[in-house]
C-alpha cells in the first residue's frame, strides 16, 4: 500500500440503545484506518455480519455461539414507558402485578424474552418500538423496554419507572468466529478497557514473545532457612560472620 491510498475502514453495526461513541473515539485516537458506523435493527445485526457487510457488532444477547463469538459488556435495566399521569409514577418501582389492568404492547421487534407478558395484550402488535411509545403517547398502553430504548424514544409527555421481575437486555461485542482479524483484536482491546501499548489479543511473533519465568530465571530455586536462594551462589565476600554466613561445618579444600 503506497502513502496515498486509504486503509479499508474497520465496519462496525450497532443496534439502537447502544451508544458507541467512546470507543469510537478511543479508536479514531489509536488508529489511522477509519471506522464506519452503522446502525441496525436488532434483529437484522447477525445478517449484516455474516453476510460481510460488517466486521464486528454491538449487538443484544443471545447470538448464535455456533458461528459468532462474543464479548458481553453490561446488562441494562428494564423499564416500562407509561404517561406522565398513570398511577405507577407515583412509586419508584414497578412490579408486574401492578401492571395487572393495563394493555402491554409487545412490538415485533422486542428485544426482550418473555415467558409471560404482564398485563393484558393489546389487540394487534405495533411494528416497531418506535410505533409503540406512539400508542403509549396516545393512551393506548404502557410499554416495556431496556433503559437505553426508553431514552432513545423519551417524550415530555412520557416517563419510565424501573420493572422489577423482568426479563433483561445484554449488549455485546459480537463478530463472526471464522473472521477474527487484527482490527477485530484492537477492537476488542478498547472495549476491554486495554492500554494503548497492552499486546493482550494479538498473537505474538516468535521475536514479541517473551520468555516464561523458567527460561528468563532458570529453574526456580528452594529458598534457604534465611529466606535467600540456594544453588551455586558463592559468598559475598564479607569476611567470615557466623551471623550472615553458610551454616554447619564448612567444606575441606583440596
Amino acid at each position: 500500500m503506497t502513502g496515498s491510498e486509504v486503509p479499508p475502514p474497520f465496519r462496525l453495526v450497532y443496534v439502537p440503545g447502544v451508544m458507541p461513541d467512546k470507543w469510537v473515539r478511543i479508536w479514531n485516537e489509536r488508529h489511522d484506518v477509519p471506522l464506519t458506523l452503522t446502525q441496525v435493527p436488532a434483529g437484522a445485526a447477525a445478517g449484516r455480519l455474516l453476510g460481510g457487510d460488517a466486521d464486528a457488532g454491538l449487538v443484544r444477547l443471545p447470538v448464535d455461539r455456533t458461528v459468532f463469538s462474543a464479548i458481553p459488556l453490561y446488562t441494562e435495566q428494564t423499564v416500562v414507558v407509561v404517561p406522565q399521569d398513570h398511577l405507577v409514577t407515583a412509586v419508584d418501582e414497578v412490579s408486574p402485578e401492578d401492571l395487572a389492568d393495563d394493555i402491554v404492547l409487545h412490538p415485533l421487534d422486542d428485544v426482550l424474552d418473555w415467558e409471560t407478558l404482564p398485563g393484558r395484550p393489546a389487540f394487534e402488535r405495533p411494528a416497531t418500538t418506535a410505533d409503540a411509545v406512539e400508542l403509549v403517547a396516545a393512551g393506548i398502553g404502557v410499554l416495556i423496554v431496556p433503559l437505553s430504548l426508553a431514552r432513545v424514544h423519551h417524550r415530555k409527555d412520557l416517563t419510565h419507572r424501573p420493572l422489577t421481575d423482568a426479563p433483561e437486555s445484554s449488549v455485546a461485542l459480537a463478530w463472526p468466529e471464522d473472521a477474527t482479524t487484527d482490527q477485530v483484536e484492537d477492537f476488542i482491546g478498547i472495549v476491554r478497557g486495554r492500554t494503548v501499548n497492552s499486546t493482550r489479543g494479538r498473537k505474538q511473533s516468535p521475536a514479541q514473545e517473551k520468555p516464561g519465568r523458567a527460561d528468563k530465571d532458570g529453574p526456580r530455586r528452594k529458598p534457604t532457612a534465611a529466606g535467600q536462594s540456594g544453588g551455586n551462589r558463592r559468598g559475598s565476600g564479607s569476611g567470615g560472620s557466623s551471623k550472615g554466613g553458610r551454616r554447619g561445618r564448612p567444606r575441606r579444600r583440596s
